[in-house]
């Protein structure tokens, strides 16, 4: 980062990746202060007492401050109203995904903030991964030759909860949204078409949610390069996401280290003899770690946003369709959600 400007950055929610957020910020060069507010003010201020930041109240005074930047990880719901406050208030926002709960809802932030010159960075935090830059490196120097086949995998080691399955928005929304953009960001392709089919072999709340527990999806992209997507909610060897890019002269794989949860039995492989990644937020520490340094060029001006509400509607479009194609049972062609 080349600006010495120390900022003030404000944080809303501090849940799981709220706080775990607060923390990375915490100890990011040229940040001077962290205020963290939450609908709950009590866990707010334990998370600013334990992190050593600071407390608002509410969210009339963490947008009272004098922010330059503000980092958004409350629920889906509330979302595009805060986007559209920060962005009024001329404030650059970091938004996890989603934009907001539907297609819709997407479609009004990016029509109420399009014209607005106030970066918006939404959370996409595999484009930060090493793993996932090498590859794209490999597949845009074009030394893996004619990319015929990508295979991406998001397997959970357990389901979460049931009252967030019934509000997550369904498995492509939810959790197969980041592998839908991270093809499209490797590859430098888009999606024109899917198959997705699910399964339901798990708790009864996936299937009483409109849900799925387990999913597969057959991608083709605009260069009729194929793409298969395996998601599941109950991977018990541990969280396994990877990316694979075959080309006619090499292949590159992001995610394959000592830690992916994959076991060989053929007789003379030693096993790796550490412990596989327990799931997301040890697996892309890095990641979200040079995700939030980013924004922080962001906001000062140095760096456009690496991931706008437009490149998020993308990847929601296609999750949209995959919904559709489990729903009904055939191919779709993403141009049938768009809006």
């Amino acid at each position: 980062m080349s600006s010495h400007r120390a900022v003030t950055l404000g944080l809303a929610g501090t849940g799981r990746i709220g706080t775990a957020h607060a923390e990375i910020l915490s100890k990011l060069p040229n940040v001077a202060t962290v205020l963290v507010a939450d609908a709950d003010p009590a866990r707010a201020r334990a998370t600013a007492t334990d992190l050593g930041v600071e407390f608002a109240p509410d969210l009339d005074t963490l947008f009272a401050a004098d922010l330059d930047g503000l980092i958004i990880a409350t629920t889906t719901a509330s979302h595009p109203d805060l986007i559209i406050r920060a962005v009024d208030a001329r404030i650059p926002v970091f938004c996890e995904k989603p934009v907001a709960a539907d297609i819709t809802g997407t479609l009004a932030v990016i029509d109420r903030t399009r014209h607005s010159r106030v970066p918006v960075q939404i959370g996409f935090q595999r484009r930060f991964d090493a793993g996932y830059r090498a590859a794209r490196e490999a597949i845009r120097s074009g030394s893996l030759g004619r990319l015929h086949t990508v295979r991406a995998t998001t397997l959970d080691p357990a389901p979460p909860p049931a009252e967030y399955i019934a509000r997550s928005g369904g498995i492509f929304r939810d959790c197969g949204v980041h592998d839908f953009d991270i093809i499209r960001w490797v590859t430098g392709r888009e999606i024109t078409s899917v198959y997705a089919t699910g399964a339901n072999r798990g708790a009864s709340f996936f299937a009483e949610a409109g849900d799925v527990d387990t999913a597969a999806v057959l991608l083709r992209l605009d260069d009729g390069t194929l793409a298969t997507v395996s998601l599941t909610r109950y991977n018990g060897a541990g969280y396994d996401v990877r990316l694979e890019a075959l080309g006619s002269k090499g292949t590159a794989v992001a995610g394959l280290d000592d830690r992916a949860p994959l076991t060989s039995v053929e007789p003379d492989h030693s096993p790796s003899p550490y412990p596989p990644y327990a799931g997301f937020m040890e697996r892309f520490r890095a990641a979200y770690a040079d995700e939030l340094a980013a924004f922080v060029e962001v906001a000062t001006g140095e760096l456009d946003s690496p991931c706008t509400p437009d490149e998020a509607l993308e990847a929601f479009y296609v999750a949209e369709a995959c919904e559709l194609s489990r729903r009904e049972g055939r191919p779709v062609e993403v141009a049938e959600v768009r809006r």
